[in-house]
């Protein structure tokens, strides 16, 4: 039986999730919840994520990049050409799989017919942005848990959604 694949994102109320390869926000609450939740875990994310995030070789993290740049490979680090052979490579490491983007990586784990949780961060906001999460609202999700929270800037919720 495939493992659960855990789905990390936060984006505005229109899908916006990120501006010229950076978050269209800053939300420490959120930024310190997304470190704690990945450390020592096995992530698959793009390329863009991957060099855009400074820490993401830190705590333990086990990264599988989707990209056909294999110069990306070094210690804690494989490269896979496609999201199901990225799939593939995660199933053999330990411990749950977290997916972290981008678009299109999410887009195609989320079309996939296997267990999943949506760790999604729900900003409050219309954002400018490039880049955006799918439109999640109309598949079959169970709400698991629900806190909302706010800083001087924006209001969140934060939901864990399972299907």
């Amino acid at each position: 039986m495939p493992k659960m694949l855990n789905l990390m994102v936060a984006c505005a109320e229109n899908r916006v999730m990120g501006r010229r390869n950076r978050l269209p926000w800053r939300i420490p609450e959120d930024l310190r919840i997304f470190h704690e939740e990945t450390a020592g875990r096995t992530i698959i994310l793009g390329r863009i994520c991957y060099q855009t995030w400074p820490k993401a070789r830190e705590d333990g993290r086990r990264l599988v990049v989707v990209s056909s740049d294999r110069s990306l490979a070094r210690e804690g680090v494989q490269v896979a050409g496609s999201v199901p052979e990225a799939l593939a490579i995660a199933e053999t490491m330990p411990g749950e799989i977290y997916v972290n983007g981008g678009e299109r990586i999410f887009e195609e784990v989320m079309a996939l017919d296997r267990p999943m949780r949506l760790h999604l961060t729900l900003v409050h906001a219309e954002v400018d942005g490039d880049r955006f999460f799918p439109e999640w609202r109309h598949l079959a999700w169970r709400e698991v848990s629900r806190r909302d929270s706010s800083d001087e800037n924006y209001s969140y919720t934060f939901y864990i959604l399972e299907r």
